[in-house]
Parts: structure tokens; sequence; C-alpha cells
């Protein structure tokens, strides 16, 4: 075994993995965070993090873009799985970490992108010399072209100049968050102007949301387990955005044992463990405490569900005591979620005015769900 192979292999026990969810394929998405974890291997937040690309599911035409653009900007080495089901995970990764060590393979793959890379500076050399011929043309096509470009290096949009309500100059930035944002409902987009720290002019809407076909499986509403531990998910997304990982890592544990029939007895536990912790915590209570409050009849203007009335932190609580009555009361009701649609109409109007990490709090406190609450990602 030469140094290089003997330096890949070490590498490898700790790869960084980021998963990519196609909307309705939590499921797939949950089993690969959990079987990262029991590798001793690492959750990647970006792509500059990452070492593996998971896919889970099938993306459609908009995602499959997104995910185009995502992989491009994975350094090397790198390695990206297709995972369809929760069953493919397991040889899905053993596959990433034979690839990962094939030093040979990330060799030409380096070639070929750094080929790729110049062959886009030559076309960008031409374009310009194409420009310096183009005389006649009028000064707002050549502001667009050249001065926009200019604002824009890289392709990685600038700041520009905007007033505010006092008249005043401020920075405005035009942002775009999702479909591949960690802790970020799945396929979701949210197009923004933030004027200082401020969210304003906010758009929302799911990427493929005519072309999502019906997940094989996805209607057992009878599996209660599974429900409960999609309330679990959520709730794992909002703990950890709002700084609190180990109660994070409780709802985690929770989910993944509510996932495997052996341990639900334990997920149950966890799941009440969980609630005291939640309920007896007044600094979690004061870090969530008013924001985007609904009430019942705001509920029903926006046409949400009347449990989704309250602050991010009754919603929380809420989220976390229905994952409880879904596994201790059989006649309780099967289906706690809202319409995607609803949700996501009602999104511009929520985080409006709110810093970006607010806005972000009060997203996943909403628990998007574009595949309406089901079981998605079993078979396939």
């Amino acid at each position: 075994m030469g140094v290089r192979q003997l330096l890949a292999r070490c590498a490898v026990r700790r790869a960084h993995v980021l998963t990519v969810e196609a909307p309705g394929r939590w499921l797939v998405r949950a089993e690969v965070e959990r079987a990262v974890r029991a590798r001793g291997w690492c959750l990647a937040t970006s792509p500059a993090d990452a070492d593996v690309l998971a896919v889970c599911g099938t993306p459609g035409p908009e995602l499959a873009r997104a995910v185009e653009r995502v992989w491009d900007q994975l350094p090397g080495p790198r390695v990206r799985v297709e995972l369809r089901a929760p069953k493919a995970v397991a040889s899905g990764l053993d596959r990433a970490l034979v690839e990962l060590v094939d030093t040979d393979g990330h060799r030409r793959d380096a070639c070929a992108r750094a080929h790729f890379s110049e062959m886009s500076d030559e076309h960008g050399h031409a374009g310009r010399h194409d420009e310096k011929m183009h005389g006649g043309m009028d000064h707002g096509a050549h502001h667009d072209s050249d001065h926009g470009a200019g604002r824009a290096p890289a392709g990685i949009a600038l700041a520009e100049g905007g007033e505010d309500r006092d008249g005043l100059e401020m920075d405005v930035l035009h942002l775009r968050l999702g479909p591949v944002l960690c802790h970020w409902p799945a396929g979701l987009v949210l197009r923004c102007a933030l004027h200082g720290d401020v969210l304003v002019d906010a758009q929302a809407w799911l990427v493929d949301d005519n072309s999502q076909d019906a997940m094989p499986g996805s209607r057992d509403g009878d599996n209660a387990a599974l429900l409960a531990a999609r309330q679990c998910d959520h709730a794992c997304d909002l703990l950890m955005l709002a700084g609190w990982p180990w109660a994070a890592a409780t709802a985690r544990q929770a989910r993944d044992a509510l996932m495997n029939r052996p341990t639900q007895d334990r997920g149950r536990r966890l799941i009440d463990h969980l609630h005291r912790r939640l309920g007896r915590s007044p600094m979690l209570r004061w870090s969530l405490r008013d924001l985007a409050s609904l009430t019942v009849e705001d509920c029903n203007e926006l046409q949400l569900p009347a449990w989704l009335a309250g602050d991010c932190y009754d919603r929380l609580l809420t989220r976390v005591d229905m994952a409880r009555r879904l596994l201790w009361d059989p006649s309780a009701p099967r289906h706690f979620h809202a319409a995607s649609a609803e949700v996501v109409a009602a999104l511009p109007g929520l985080v409006s005015g709110l810093d970006l990490a607010t806005a972000r709090l009060v997203i996943a406190s909403l628990g998007v769900d574009p595949a309406g609450g089901d079981i998605g990602g079993q078979d396939g």
C-alpha cells in the first residue's frame, strides 16, 4: 500500500456527508443521517465542508439543476451517491467509501474539472473580445452587461444601494435561500431582499411542485410511530437552529428509535423526556417567545390549521406533544400536518421584517412538508 493510499484510508474515517432531500423522501435522509453517525462520519453543513454528496430520492428537474450546482461546489476529492430508499443507504455509503479511497479516480476528476475551467475561461475571454467589437451598443445595454458583471465577481452578487424608510441609503442584498440548505424544508425556495439585516420583498415556492409523484408506501397513515418520528424530525431542525444541540440530539435519537420497530419503546421514553425538558427551559422559552405569533383567527385567515397558533415556542411544544399523543393515544388524529401550499403561501407575510436567523426559526417552526405529512420514502 502506497503512502497516498494510506493517507486516503485515514482521511475517510471522518468523511463529511452533505444530504439533499427530494420532497417526500425524508425517511431516506433520516436514515442517511443515522448511518453517517453510526460510522463515525460527520454531517456536512455546506458544499465546501463535504466529501460525499448524498442525494436522497429522485429529484425533479428544478431540484436536479440545483444538485448539479451544489456538486460543482464540492472540493475534491468528492463522491456522489444516489439513494432511492432507506434500504439502499448502507450499500450506497459503502460504495462512497470505496470511491473516496480511489486516488486515481479523483486525479482524473481533478484533471477534468481543470480542463472545464480552462474552457470556460477561454469562452469568457472570447466573449470580452466580442464586446469590444460591439462599439454601437447603447449605454443601457453596456451598463447591464459590463458594469453588472463587475458588481458580481464570479457570479456572486454584491450588495447594492437602496433607501430605507427614513430616506437614507443602506445596503440591499438580493438573496435566494434553498432548495439545498441545512435544516431547511425539502424543495423550498425563499427569494428576498435584505435591507441591512432585515428581510423584505419575500417570495416563496416549492421547486418541481407540479411534478411530484406519489411515493410508494407514502399513504400508510396508520403508522403512528413514523408520523411521530416526522414530528421529532421537524423539532430537531428548530432546536438546532435555536442553538440547543442537546435537545436536538434527543429529538433525533427519538426519531431514529421510532423508525425501527424493535426500539420504538425507547423512542416513546425519549419523547416524554424531551417534552418535560422543553417545558421547563426558561432560556428556550425566552429564545423563541413572540416569534411570528399567530392567533386562531390568523390561522383561519391564512387557511392554516389551528394547532399552528401561538409563537415558535408554542409550536415546538405542540409538535412534540403531538408525537406523544400519536404514540400513547390510539384515538389521536393521524394527520397532524398543514397543507404545504397554504404554509408556503403564508411564509412571505410571516418572515417579512425579520432578520435572517429569526426567519429561519419561523420557517422551521411551521414544519413545511411537501409530502403533506405522509410517510414518504419507505420503498423504491
